[in-house]
């Protein structure tokens, strides 16, 4: 029986997450193994290798989404899952909002973004 669970997410921008994951500190591999519990390991897209034994993955869907792959119950023995997960999102809107302005020829614009 496996251990992982997929969630939906809004992550589109495979580019933007890998940085935004680099920009977090964590190690990032592509087409890769997330592992999970007793050695378990499912192919993703996008992984970021945490410290331990389990990691977190993104698989893009058919329509340009991606789905996070972990076993949520190994990721939290050593991480606060929520407050991971919530600093990814975070750090992802927060580049993909920026890349977005820059495309539009704002890069030359005094952006000031507040995170509360």
């Amino acid at each position: 029986m496996s251990h992982f669970s997929t969630l939906r997410t809004k992550i589109s921008d495979a580019e933007v997450l890998k940085s935004s994951l680099s920009d977090l500190g964590l190690n990032v591999a592509t087409n890769a193994d997330v592992r999970g519990y007793n050695g378990q390991r499912l192919r993703a897209d996008i992984v970021a290798q945490l410290e331990g034994e389990y990691d977190l993955g993104w698989s893009e869907n058919a329509d340009g989404t991606f789905d996070l792959i972990a076993d949520l119950w190994g990721v939290a023995k050593k991480h606060n899952q929520t407050e991971l997960i919530n600093s990814i999102n975070q750090k992802y809107a927060v580049n993909k909002t920026l890349a977005e302005a820059k495309q539009r020829g704002l890069q030359n614009a005094n952006v000031k973004l507040v995170v509360q």
